[in-house]
């Protein structure tokens, strides 16, 4: 049988832990209210310089020469001479002599030619005295008009026409020998030479390649939209040419000759051609076959500045203004280049904010913590 110990026991024990329950929680203390704070953003800005700046198109060239000559033969003949300069990479003046048929042949034409000519003019000095003679016999016949064949006049003519041949054939052996001489036709840089002392060569070979170095060239290629901030469509443009020369970039200057008016059909592209007068005469030569860098210099502003692009959302940009609150601005966007932006419609008294804002509203309440003085360079 249960007994009433058994029994009342389990509901001491009970009540004793619901008074120590109770007894605990009149000990413990209200829990502390926490102070609401205001948080302010932090940012870090920049100060507006506006400045004047020149846009600057960017392309890239291969380095030609504007004039290209394939050296050919006019005659046949054996090559007896070659010059020291006549070979790739050889710079050569105009009128410097870079090879030579053998001209034994064509001398010895020249002299037939000149004895013929001499026969020629002989007998129509013959003729003419003819001529006069029968003339004079004509005019002892009283009564009788002579005829054309009787004065010798088709005579006369043929012989008129054979010193004509004759002098023809002179000018033709003597330009044969001249053609013996293989000159260059301008100062040039000799591209290459297919020939050989001994060589024999026939009328139309290649004799090698002459490239000019009055001025070379590079056409550039333009994307559409960048011919809107070039001045006349870039025709009289300076450029700026930049390259390594033996492991130094170095720069060489020129100008824009023109555009070419046609799009490329495969990349969609205008070219736009440079030009740089006597390339090989500077200190450090612009070497034909270079490929290149090239700034074109575009139109000229006023009161714009360079900017980093992520801080252009919709054409507005965020700025600080005197009482540390946030301006959201509306801008001119002029170009993007590369990872910046020219824009203008700032004030040279404005700041703009370089730093991230989760939340941006207008007017919003800042906090400067830093000030960078360091103004983008155009």
């Amino acid at each position: 049988m249960v007994t009433k110990k058994q029994l009342f026991l389990p509901l001491v024990v009970i009540s004793v832990a619901i008074v120590a329950m109770f007894g605990l929680m009149a000990m413990k203390n209200p829990p502390e209210e926490k102070r609401l704070e205001k948080v302010i953003p932090r940012v870090t800005v920049k100060p507006v310089t506006l400045s004047n700046m020149t846009l600057m198109i960017h392309s890239q060239g291969l380095v030609e020469s504007q004039e290209k000559t394939d050296l050919t033969a006019q005659i046949s003949g054996q090559i007896v001479n070659i010059a020291v300069d006549f070979i790739r990479g050889g710079l050569v003046k105009q009128g410097d002599l870079l090879a030579q048929i053998d001209p034994s042949d064509y001398q010895a034409n020249l002299i037939e030619a000149q004895a013929n000519l001499a026969s020629a003019r002989a007998s129509l000095q013959q003729e003419k005295a003819k001529g006069k003679v029968a003339e004079k016999e004509w005019q002892k016949i009283i009564g009788s008009k002579p005829s054309e064949l009787g004065l010798r006049k088709p005579q006369l003519a043929k012989e008129i026409a054979r010193v004509r041949a004759k002098e023809a054939a002179l000018q033709k052996a003597k330009r044969n020998l001249e053609r013996t001489f293989i000159k260059a036709p301008y100062d040039a840089i000799v591209a290459s030479r297919k020939v050989s002392l001994g060589s024999v060569v026939n009328s139309g070979s290649t004799l090698g390649q002459l490239l000019a170095t009055s001025v070379a060239q590079i056409r550039l290629p333009i994307a559409n939209h960048d011919l809107a901030y070039l001045k006349n469509r870039g025709v009289g443009a300076k450029v700026e040419i930049t390259s390594d020369f033996e492991g130094k970039p170095t720069s060489w200057f020129g100008t824009i000759a023109r555009q070419e008016g046609i799009i490329d059909q495969s990349s969609r592209m205008n070219y736009l051609v440079a030009q740089i007068t006597t390339p090989y005469d500077f200190k450090t030569p612009l070497q034909f076959g270079s490929y290149v860098s090239v700034k074109i210099h575009g139109i000229d502003l006023t009161q714009a500045i360079l900017v980093p692009r992520h801080l252009i959302i919709d054409n507005k940009i965020k700025l600080l203004t005197s009482d540390n609150t946030l301006a959201v601005q509306s801008i001119n966007l002029i170009r993007q280049q590369g990872d910046m932006v020219v824009i203008s419609g700032l004030s040279d008294d404005d700041q703009y904010i370089t730093s991230a804002l989760d939340y941006p509203v207008q007017g919003m309440e800042l906090l400067l913590i830093e000030s960078d003085n360091m103004s983008a360079a155009p």
